[in-house]
């Protein structure tokens, strides 16, 4: 921020955005009117302008005398107040300046809604996606500053409410809904941080049943976003085949050159390929520094319990914030599947009795990798295992197991977990 502006200046200053203002509204140059609304931004331009704000403590009057932006002055207002307090780094009266909450949720900024419900075309929507954006930002960050101060954070729960608004002014017929799928994945990010992941099914609902948009004409920026969260959230519903579709939808169609964005893919999509018996290379692991997967891929190609238990006891609060844990849990399953080794071995000995396996066999398997169980704890895991289609067999009361001669280690919707 400048030290000094004079009175002179900053009213130049003032005058200069809301002639831009003005411009852009008029001449329907969307972009430089959502460049103008951009409040959380390092602009230099609007930098200037909260220093002369600062400085010309009246710009109000400027406003309303103003003959073009006079009639904007519901807009201007609450965008002048709140670009001053955020350069202050005051966050809570920044966001404050654009949504009031509870008793006046759309004061503010809702002037902008009403004026943008009124135009017939959707030259504005990008300064109205920015719009949601900033209502986003300045909630996280104000909620951020509420709670250093020991104050309850509750303006990104309100936040959420203002976008569901936001969304169903762009959520009916015409060329503004494309924008809908923008503020769903807004909506979707306010959800996710507040951990009210429930309130993103009416959300869907909304996009995919209502069809307002066939979904390949949306921006691909949203529908990279929106594969991404939605795939995260079949993760909790435990349905891995829509999470691998996706999720693989996000990655393809994610830059190269975005490797912050591929490590937050990977991070979730690993744990799902795992689960279908894919295993990805130490390389992908150490390029998008996904190293907590090693010894879980390690675990699973030896058939190593121990090692698999080691891997997520060791990075279990990672795992757990991911929300993947429960999924590599159930890996467990996969690494039983050691007596296909033992199957192996059998049938290099004897090929004739390859598909007859005792199970005390299995037991001090288990014990060479320091797995103490009895034979009766082994017979149950061997039945969830021909119940769960990992294993081909029957078993016997004389405490052993008969595999099927025809392929009795089926693949897991990929290629097999021990190769």
């Amino acid at each position: 921020m400048a030290a000094y502006m004079s009175m002179g200046e900053a009213h130049r200053q003032i005058t200069e955005y809301l002639n831009r203002f003005s411009y852009a509204v008029s001449s329907q140059d969307g972009k430089s009117l959502s460049r103008l609304l951009s409040i959380s931004s390092s602009s230099s331009s609007l930098q200037f302008l909260a220093d002369a704000l600062n400085t010309f403590q009246d710009a109000n009057r400027i406003i309303r005398q103003s003959e073009k932006c006079s009639q904007y002055a519901d807009i201007l207002v609450p965008v002048f107040r709140a670009l001053q307090s955020y350069q202050l780094r005051n966050l809570v009266e920044s966001y404050l300046a654009l949504k009031k909450l509870p008793t006046l949720l759309m004061e503010n900024y809702s002037a902008f809604i009403q004026e943008f419900r009124n135009w017939e075309s959707a030259w504005a929507l990008e300064a109205l996606c920015v719009i949601a954006y900033e209502i986003r930002i300045l909630a996280e960050r104000a909620d951020k500053e509420l709670a250093s101060i020991g104050k309850t954070p509750e303006k990104l729960k309100g936040a959420g409410s203002f976008l569901m608004k936001v969304f169903g002014v762009l959520a009916g017929k015409g060329p503004k809904r494309v924008g809908a799928l923008y503020v769903t994945c807004q909506l979707f990010k306010i959800y996710f941080k507040l951990g009210t992941v429930h309130l993103c099914r009416s959300v869907i609902r909304s996009i995919e049943t209502a069809r307002i948009f066939e979904f390949e004409e949306f921006p691909v920026r949203d529908k990279f976003t929106y594969m991404y969260y939605t795939g995260r959230l079949e993760v909790y519903n435990e349905n891995f085949p829509a999470t691998d579709h996706k999720l693989s939808y996000a990655l393809t169609r994610c830059s190269p050159l975005k490797e912050a964005n591929i490590r937050m893919i990977l991070k979730y999509l690993i744990p799902v390929k795992l689960s279908i018996g894919i295993l990805p290379r130490n390389l992908l692991l150490d390029k998008y520094n996904l190293t907590e997967y090693k010894n879980v891929v390690l675990a699973l190609k030896r058939g190593d319990l121990r090692l698999l238990r080691h891997a997520l006891e060791e990075h279990e609060d990672r795992f757990l914030r991911s929300g993947v844990y429960l999924v590599l849990e159930k890996l467990e399953l996969q690494v039983y599947r050691l007596i296909k080794k033992i199957y192996i071995i059998q049938k290099q000995k004897d090929p004739n009795k390859a598909h007859q396996i005792k199970l005390e066999v299995i037991v001090k398997a288990l014990k060479w990798f320091e797995m103490d169980m009895d034979v009766d704890e082994v017979e149950c895991i061997v039945s969830i295992l021909i119940y769960k289609n990992l294993m081909k067999g029957i078993l016997l009361t004389s405490k052993v197991v008969v595999l099927s001669k025809q392929d009795p280690f089926p693949k897991l919707n990929g290629k097999p977990v021990t190769s």
